[in-house]
């Protein structure tokens, strides 16, 4: 197996690994925070519209962490640094 491919298939597999847990633990953290803002908005509704403003910009900031690995994963799999860098 030559070295280019090596490298390729290591990518690759780093790629697939890090968009997994990229993807993956945002996600569970919305769904936490989705599951303790309904629980405020249930106990005090009169703050459902500040709880929901909270929320979305906490979504935001938790969905951009996911985006950023996508960002680093496709660098990875299309323009992959490390064959200039080795080769």
């Amino acid at each position: 197996m030559s070295d280019e491919a090596i490298i390729v298939l290591a990518t690759t597999i780093v790629a697939g690994i890090a968009i997994t847990f990229g993807t993956a633990i945002p996600a569970m953290a919305e769904g936490r925070a989705v599951e303790k803002a309904l629980e405020s908005i249930a106990r005090q509704p009169d703050q459902a519209g500040n709880l929901r403003t909270t929320l979305l910009i906490a979504m935001a900031l938790l969905e951009s962490t996911a985006i950023y690995v996508l960002l680093v994963v496709l660098i990875l799999l299309f323009a992959n640094p490390l064959m200039d860098r080795i080769f």
